[in-house]
């Protein structure tokens, strides 16, 4: 049974990018610091995206930007403090 909860489907997509946070923290910093972080992470962000799909109601995932959000939060924000020539 697919996720039909905004909430919850909110907490899955950040969880899965808490996830690829946590095992892929050199890719994130090299990706940050060389500008790239979406070419570096293309696969996992890739697969993660699948998984979010999978378990999520269309209805949901076609029509919100759930994991998009929680890139940005979790990836993007939370890379702030990397140093970059992009901040």
């Amino acid at each position: 049974m697919r996720i039909t909860d905004h909430e919850k489907a909110k907490r899955l997509a950040r969880t899965i990018l808490s996830d690829i946070s946590l095992y892929n923290p050199t890719k994130i910093e090299s990706g940050i610091k060389n500008d790239n972080l979406f070419d570096v992470l293309e696969e996992d962000l890739k697969k993660g995206r699948e998984l979010y799909r999978s378990r999520v109601a269309p209805e949901i995932s076609e029509r919100t930007n759930y994991f998009n959000q929680a890139v940005v939060d979790i990836l993007v924000k939370k890379g702030g403090k990397i140093e970059s020539e992009i901040w």
